[in-house]
C-alpha cells in the first residue's frame, strides 16, 4: 500500500508574524519554516499505519514550492517517510493550483490513499483536499479524528459541528486530518542523519503538464488588531467589583 502525504512549508506560527507596512506581503524573512501542523499530524498517522502493517506501507512525502522545501521534505523523511518528492515550482500557488499539480503526482504515484492536513496555517483556506478528489473523482473524508484501516476501504471518524460523524469509503480516497488524530513525533537525531540518504526525487512544475492558472490574487495584507490589555488585580473582591462595574457596563 501507498501512501502520499501533501506537505506545504509554513512560517512557524508559534513567532509573530505581521505584516509589511506597505501590506503587499507578510513579513516572514526573520522566522523559521516548519511543516504544515495538520500535515505533520497526516505524516504521522501515515507512519503509523507503517509501523502496524509493516514493509507492505510505503509513505511518500510531497512538497510544492521553491528551493527551501528540500529542508522540510528531510524532516518527512526524519519522522518515518519512506521517500519524498519536491515539485519545484516557483510561483505563487492557490489551492487550486496545488491541488492540479498533486493530481498530476497521484497519476505518477499511484498511491491507495492520500493522507494530508485539512488546512495550512498560512492561508487557512481548506480547499486543497477536497479539490484534489474532485480532481481525481476519489471519495473524500474531511477533519478526520480516527482512522481505521478495513482491508480495501477506510473507516473515518470525522469532526463536525455536530459531533462525530462515521464515514466508510473505499480505497483509493482522500483523507485531511484534524488536530484530535494524533501528537507528531519529533524526529531524532540518528533519523535526522539517516533521511540524509533517502531519496528526494526532484520534478520540475512545467514537467507535469500543469499550466499555472491563479484564480486568487492577494489584495491586501494587515496585521491583527486588538484593544485588549492586561491588568492586574490585588484581591477576588477586587476582581468582582472590577467584572460587575467595567463587563457589565460594556454588555
Amino acid at each position: 500500500m501507498k501512501i502520499l502525504v501533501p506537505t506545504k512549508r509554513v512560517p512557524d506560527t508559534d513567532q509573530k508574524i505581521v505584516a509589511t507596512a506597505d501590506g503587499t506581503r507578510v513579513a516572514v524573512d526573520h522566522i523559521p519554516y516548519v511543516i504544515n501542523p495538520f500535515d505533520a499530524i497526516a505524516l504521522e498517522e501515515a507512519v503509523r499505519i507503517g509501523e502496524r502493517l509493516g514493509e507492505s506501507v510505503e509513505v511518500v512525502a510531497v512538497g510544492i514550492g521553491g528551493e527551501g522545501y528540500e529542508q522540510q521534505l528531510r524532516t518527512a523523511l526524519a519522522t518515518g517517510a519512506h521517500r519524498a518528492v519536491h515539485v519545484v515550482c516557483g510561483q505563487t500557488l492557490d489551492p487550486w493550483n496545488v491541488a492540479r499539480l498533486l493530481r498530476a503526482i497521484v497519476e505518477w504515484e499511484r498511491p491507495q490513499l492520500v493522507l494530508m492536513g485539512k488546512q495550512a496555517v498560512d492561508d487557512d483556506a481548506s480547499q486543497t483536499g477536497q479539490f484534489l478528489a474532485a480532481l481525481l473523482d476519489w471519495p473524500q473524508a474531511t477533519f478526520a479524528s480516527r482512522l481505521e484501516l478495513q482491508g480495501e476501504r477506510i473507516r473515518v471518524e470525522r469532526e463536525t459541528d455536530h459531533g462525530i460523524e462515521t464515514l466508510n469509503l473505499p480505497l483509493p480516497a482522500v483523507v485531511t486530518t484534524d488536530l484530535r488524530l494524533n501528537e507528531p513525533r519529533y524526529a531524532s537525531l540518528a533519523a535526522i542523519m539517516k533521511a540524509k540518504k533517502k531519496p528526494l526525487d526532484l520534478i520540475d512544475a512545467e514537467k507535469l503538464g500543469v499550466t499555472i492558472d491563479p484564480r486568487i490574487e492577494v489584495l491586501r495584507y494587515r496585521s491583527a488588531e486588538t484593544q485588549r490589555r492586561c491588568e492586574r488585580v490585588r484581591s477576588v473582591d477586587e476582581l468582582i467589583e472590577r467584572l460587575r462595574n467595567q463587563v457589565g457596563a460594556i454588555v
